[in-house]
């Protein structure tokens, strides 16, 4: 079993911008696999299916991205599902636009979903996989970056981002988590 989250925020205001755009590899990813993530579950919207063999579970925090870790810890609890199979996907400024990189340990870096994850988890030891939205030009206010749509060059350059995020995905549902960051880090 694996189980992906996905962080972003609710609301329509919010479903296009960088923030988001964990969501957006998750719909991806669901849509190429016909799993519905529509279950209202644990603090999120869940989808499960089958793919490569394996048992997935789809999570799209509803709490907001500050509290993303509620979600997490409360899917964790209900389903008793290991930590080793969680995979955490989300936007990352310190990653170029239209890059992903894996990680599986490491503090938040000023990312409030992942600092709300490690809190609940009470570990940052956990897989991630960061697509990269750029720092904005200096004097930007962070959070209104992050809560802003892409540019319409930056559009263009999402749907390559999210099938690669995808193959990532389909990936470590076969092979070990260090093969995958191989793979996909080089």
């Amino acid at each position: 079993m694996k189980w992906f989250v996905g962080l972003g925020n609710p609301g329509r205001q919010y479903e296009a911008t960088r923030h988001n755009i964990g969501w957006m590899a998750l719909d991806r990813f669901a849509d190429k696999h016909g799993i519905q993530i529509s279950q209202n579950k644990c603090k999120g919207l869940l989808g499960e299916g089958h793919v490569a063999g394996q048992k997935v579970y789809l999570l799209k925090p509803q709490t907001f991205m500050n509290l993303s870790g509620e979600s997490i810890r409360a899917f964790m609890d209900f389903y008793k599902a290991p930590l080793e199979d969680l995979v955490v996907i989300y936007d990352d400024m310190d990653t170029p636009f239209g890059s992903i990189r894996l990680r599986y340990q490491g503090s938040a870096g000023g990312h409030n979903g992942i600092k709300s994850t490690i809190q609940h988890l009470g570990t940052q030891s956990f897989q991630r996989i960061r697509m990269g939205i750029s720092r904005p030009l200096p004097g930007r206010n962070i959070a209104d970056y992050v809560l802003s749509t892409f540019s319409k060059e930056e559009v263009q350059g999402i749907p390559p981002v999210l099938d690669r995020t995808c193959e990532a995905m389909e990936h470590l549902l076969q092979h070990p988590f260090e093969k995958t960051m191989a793979v996909f880090n080089a």
